[in-house]
């Protein structure tokens, strides 16, 4: 999500006086006032795509990415995993959880959270429409309310790979019921909730047109001020996140994190060999996440235009780079390059660039892709060795790690002078000024409150679950393996 949003309302209502504004506004006003906007074709066969993509991120490309990290004997049990958290979230987001994230944007909500008014997607209709990043620019909301659901499916899908191989089914879908619910949704409308373009520039439009009136230019005003104020409090205060660096991977990294210590280790971990059982499985599985990462970064753009373009280069470069950066570190220190490390290059290099693919230079992407993977394979290896845990697939090491240097990479790399977009303000038309410090606080600030709101929330959630249905098998059964002791069946028949 592109989030274009002023974060000083006081500064921007001073900047509406001079003239040359007033003429930009007074031009953009009328080709609005004209007719109402109506969805390009393009942007909305692209925003369709993209959703499909992203969707296939999930299933097949995360199912066997994970399953092929597995034992045999729990092959099964993860497929099944992500299969039913895919369906039970798509239920979930279209009775409450678009509502209360995205739905009201610009409309009556609150910077903490939405409303239910269009719960059950009341309302909606095909004639429907949403806001993108453009003014006068629309897509029909069914393609945002959908594209937006892929977004809901995979995230606590990524989760599972810190506690796979361990947790019942049943804790499984509790745990995901309520984590989708009271963490994940609050975040996607602090980060994304935010003003259609256009009331921003009617609002600004206004306070010039008052002129000399007192009354109006406060009323103008008070309307602009309510317009901001009524976005997420992040992004209110200025945070940047093209794609969901916060709200998808540092968001289910710091969860992961919280549910492996919690469970616990898997029987056997230190003592017994553990390896993937097909890293076949998951090649196939991360170049599926590889391809459906365009959709999920480029579609976040909403539009089919030269941003989507620069996600699009953004995301392959940067992968590229943190591949090969993985595999020349894990050359160095282990002497041989291996295709799990190329492949968990891959993964970071995709969940660094995803909250600055929008908003990055091309070289900026290649400068973060290889700059993550050592930190990266550092987590994933010596840190997490030296404090014990047990973060079987390392989302941890790879999710939350990369997506806090993407996050803050991305308040560096925004600046124009490195080649950056800058951050778009609709009150003047074009990128406003570059505050380092500014900017930098906020990313602060936005990676602080997912990991302190997800890391605590998660550890309620899993007591919770602990209390009503239990979190682990026996260990009689966690050692014959999930495949048959949760689903009476096998991954492989031989």
């Amino acid at each position: 999500m592109n989030l274009n949003l002023p974060a000083r309302c006081a500064a921007v209502v001073g900047a509406l006086a001079p003239a040359g504004l007033a003429l930009l506004l007074a031009g953009a006003a009328m080709a609005q006032d004209a007719k109402p906007p109506v969805p390009n074709n393009g942007d909305t066969a692209w925003l369709l795509v993209c959703s499909v993509l992203v969707l296939m991120m999930s299933v097949p490309g995360l199912a066997l990415f994970y399953g092929g990290l597995v034992r045999t004997k729990n092959m099964l049990s993860v497929l099944t995993q992500v299969m039913m958290i895919i369906s039970l979230c798509g239920i979930t987001w279209v009775l409450y959880g678009y509502s209360l994230a995205l739905g009201a944007s610009g409309g009556a909500l609150n910077p903490y959270i939405g409303g239910l008014d269009k719960a059950m997607l009341a309302g909606v209709t095909s004639s429907s429409n949403a806001a993108t990043f453009s003014t006068g620019v629309v897509v029909p909301e069914f393609a945002f309310i959908v594209f937006q659901m892929t977004f809901f499916m995979i995230t606590p899908a990524l989760i599972i790979g810190a506690f796979a191989e361990r947790m019942k089914f049943s804790a499984v879908l509790l745990f995901t019921l309520l984590w989708s619910t009271f963490i994940y949704i609050p975040i996607a409308h602090w980060v994304w909730a935010i003003a259609a373009p256009d009331d921003v520039a009617a609002a600004a439009k206004a306070i010039v047109e008052a002129g000399t009136d007192a009354a109006k230019k406060a009323a103008a005003e008070a309307k602009l001020a309510e317009i901001f104020g009524s976005a997420g409090w992040l992004a209110q205060a200025g945070a940047i996140d093209f794609a969901g660096g916060t709200v998808v991977h540092i968001n289910a990294g710091i969860a992961g994190l919280v549910a492996a210590i919690v469970i616990g280790k898997r029987t056997g971990y230190g003592k017994e060999a553990m390896p993937p059982h097909s890293l076949t499985m998951t090649l196939i599985g991360a170049s599926l996440l590889w391809v459906g990462w365009f959709g999920f970064n480029a579609g976040s753009n909403l539009e089919a235009n030269g941003t989507a373009a620069l996600a699009v280069i953004n995301t392959m470069i940067a992968t590229c780079a943190a591949a090969f950066s993985w595999m020349l570190c894990e050359w160095a220190t282990k002497g041989k390059p291996s295709l799990l490390g190329m492949v968990s290059g891959v993964i970071a290099g995709l969940v660094a660039i995803t909250p600055a693919c929008g908003f990055a230079s091309p070289m900026g992407a290649l400068v973060l892709g290889l700059a993550v993977s050592p930190v990266c394979l550092l987590f994933c290896t010596s840190i997490k060795h030296a404090l014990g845990y047990d973060d079987a697939l390392d989302v941890f090491g790879i999710h939350c790690i990369a997506g806090i240097l993407g996050a803050l990479g991305t308040g560096i790399l925004v600046n124009p002078a490195l080649g950056g977009t800058g951050v778009f303000d609709y009150t003047i038309g074009a990128p406003g000024a570059y505050d380092m410090v500014f900017q930098m606080t906020a990313q602060v600030k936005a990676v602080l409150a997912t990991i302190v709101w997800s890391g605590i929330g998660t550890f309620v959630i899993l007591m919770v679950c602990k209390l009503v249905v239990g979190l682990r098998p026996a260990e009689e059964k966690e050692r014959e393996g999930l495949d048959i002791t949760e689903h009476g069946e096998r991954a492989y028949n031989y």
